[in-house]
């Protein structure tokens, strides 16, 4: 009989620690749907600290970031890594940079989002996450070559969620009057004629769900741990 294939070794260039974990969480804890009882793919994760990040991201320095990104790379190719993600929106302004230098391929977590809306048939997506993608062009840029509208809270929204993101959620703080806050953002923008809505940081899912959205959710930290699994695991049969 041929030999079972080895799944593809995921490597998690990660930046906020939540975020990463909820990810690598995701990928352990459903690959046994895929592989069998206990079984997920070999997992490698490189995470400068967050404070490195921050500064280039707060002084519009995305070539410092993407560094930052290709040095995480090269260390995980180093150790045995076949493909690359990471489960931060926010530093996926510096994708174009990292994948033209990158040692390994990468999925994109706007692109893995995006295919998602389409197979649901979403029209009009609400856009959370950091101040710095909802006003960025990451998430535009794709949903427009599906023909899919992007549409981000009004600018005192954006202020409210950055916020949330920055003083809690990157922190392991999850509150209910922040619940609250996010959960009436998206009430409005309902109204407004949004009919899901991008968790565009990958802590909000630990936040806001289905159960507690106005919105249907593209939730976008566990749609790129699924993409990850299904690339790693192409081919495979569950035992």
């Amino acid at each position: 009989m041929p030999a079972t294939p080895k799944p593809l070794h995921i490597g998690i260039v990660a930046c906020s620690a939540e975020g990463a974990a909820l990810c690598y969480r995701t990928i352990c804890m459903e690959g046994a749907a895929i592989m069998g009882r206990h079984a997920h793919p070999e997992i490698s994760l490189h995470n400068h600290c967050l404070s490195e990040y921050m500064q280039p991201i707060e002084h519009d320095d995305w070539e410092q970031v993407a560094a930052l990104m290709l040095d995480s790379a090269e260390k995980l190719k180093l150790v045995g890594a076949d493909f690359l993600i990471s489960p931060d929106n926010t530093i996926h302004r510096a994708f174009a940079m990292v994948e033209k230098k990158s040692p390994l391929p990468w999925l994109h977590i706007a692109e893995v989002v995006a295919a998602s809306a389409r197979e649901h048939g979403y029209r009009k997506l609400a856009l959370t996450g950091t101040k710095y993608t909802m006003e960025g062009p990451v998430y535009p840029e794709v949903l427009a070559r599906l023909g899919i509208e992007c549409v981000a809270p009004s600018p005192l929204d954006r202020g409210r969620i950055d916020q949330i993101i920055f003083d809690e959620l990157v922190n392991g703080v999850f509150r209910s009057d922040s619940l609250g806050v996010v959960s009436t953002i998206l009430s409005r923008m309902k109204s407004e004629g949004c009919d899901a809505v991008i968790l565009g940081c990958t802590e909000l899912p630990l936040l806001i769900g289905n159960e507690t959205s106005p919105l249907p959710v593209l939730d976008s930290t566990r749609l790129l741990a699924r993409a990850a699994l299904r690339r790693a695991t192409e081919g495979m049969i569950k035992s």
